[in-house]
This record gives C-alpha cells, structure tokens and sequence, in this order.
C-alpha cells in the first residue's frame, strides 16, 4: 500500500499540516509542532512552510460510513 501525505482531520491545532506529516514520518505531532515552532523562530521561515503546506497538502479523506 502507497503511503500519501494528507492533512490529520484529528491531531490538528490549526489545519492539521503537522498532525498530517507525524502520521506520515510515525513520530509524535508535539516534535513535528516543535520542529515548525524552532524553524519559525529561528529562520522565521517556518511559517511560510506551514502556510504553503496548508495550502498544497490536501485534506485527509473521510472515513466511509461503517454499519
């Protein structure tokens, strides 16, 4: 099966672009959130990352309706 790069419906603060990518590496959201908090602090370019990933990644599909 083809692993893909979505944004999380459930481990999201704000679009869940960090949730997404710890699901994809299988690491802990907080280190990936971490992770964008240091490159936004200290390049300021984490930001900017984030915005263009919540624009490019899209959304993680919905989970079909089991009875």
């Amino acid at each position: 099966m083809q692993r893909r790069l979505y944004r999380s419906r459930t481990e999201r603060m704000v679009e869940g672009v960090c949730g997404g990518l710890a699901q994809y590496l299988n690491v802990d959201p907080s280190l990936v959130r971490l992770a964008f908090v240091a490159f936004s602090l200290a390049y300021g370019s984490g930001l900017l990352i984030y915005l263009l990933a919540a624009i490019i990644i899209p959304l993680e599909p919905e989970e079909p309706f089991e009875v």
